[in-house]
């Protein structure tokens, strides 16, 4: 049985894609900063490793790996998932405890993981596994006051190219979901009218983030000598190409 760790698997996306992984036939630990909605995750898919821990510090996430792979044997995936948002704001207007907090959880958190997992999958026999980063649309095409969301996510595909060159020798794959209103609590703003870059307000169209999940399911089960590098999805209405 395949393994996976999914951070920020107590909602949304991350909640999404270990049902569908469990439903694939993975075993998976779910990781979140509190108890009760990873277990609550775990109860939809009948199983699941409940780890709760905070990606944000380093002493958490080596504990969360250690028990992880003691728990399941090895590591064969992880979804690097966790993340955050800031309200919408000009730079000058945007508190520096938002840019912490985003850089935080968004930046340092996903590195935090990607480094853990990679020294798991480096040093396990078999050798190899793969990670997944969840970036964004942001990565991309910024939206208007989302400085601190928006470089979080461009340094994400830093990352993701650099773990997918160090990464070869060790069997190690990389690679990136670009996520584009999946209607998560984070996107249900966009049903009521969001700002656009022409500076007017607009509905956006959404999608149901089981359409990412599966499209996780897809990225993880390719053989290791295949990767998706970056994959975008999106609903397909959403301005994103011609944004601006």
């Amino acid at each position: 049985m395949k393994t996976a760790l999914i951070t920020g698997a107590g909602s949304g996306v991350g909640r999404d894609t270990a049902v569908a992984l469990a439903a694939a036939g993975w075993e998976v630990a779910l990781v979140g900063r509190r108890r009760e909605p990873l277990e609550e995750t775990a109860a939809l898919i009948g199983a699941g490793h409940v780890l709760p821990a905070d990606v944000t510090k380093p002493e958490e996430v080596t504990a969360v790996f250690d028990a992880a792979v003691a728990a399941m044997g090895r590591l064969d995936l992880l979804f690097n998932n966790a993340g955050r948002g800031a309200p919408g704001k000009p730079i000058d207007e945007m508190p520096l405890d938002d840019w912490y907090g985003v850089l935080d959880v968004n930046l340092t958190g996903a590195v935090l993981c990607a480094r853990a997992a990679f020294a798991k999958m480096r040093a396990q026999s078999p050798q190899g596994g793969r990670i997944i980063n969840n970036g964004s649309i942001s990565a991309y095409a910024p939206r208007p006051g989302s400085t601190a969301y928006t470089v979080t996510k461009h340094a994400i595909t830093g990352l993701t190219k650099c773990l997918s060159l160090d990464g070869r020798p060790f069997d190690i794959a990389c690679g990136q979901i670009d996520i584009g209103n999946a209607l998560t609590d984070m996107a249900r703003p966009m049903t009521k009218g969001v700002p656009q870059a022409d500076g007017s307000i607009a509905v956006e169209a959404t999608m149901d983030p089981a359409h990412v999940a599966s499209s996780v399911v897809h990225m993880a089960s390719l053989p290791i000598e295949a990767n998706v590098q970056f994959m975008t999805v999106m609903a397909t209405k959403m301005p994103f190409v011609g944004r601006g």
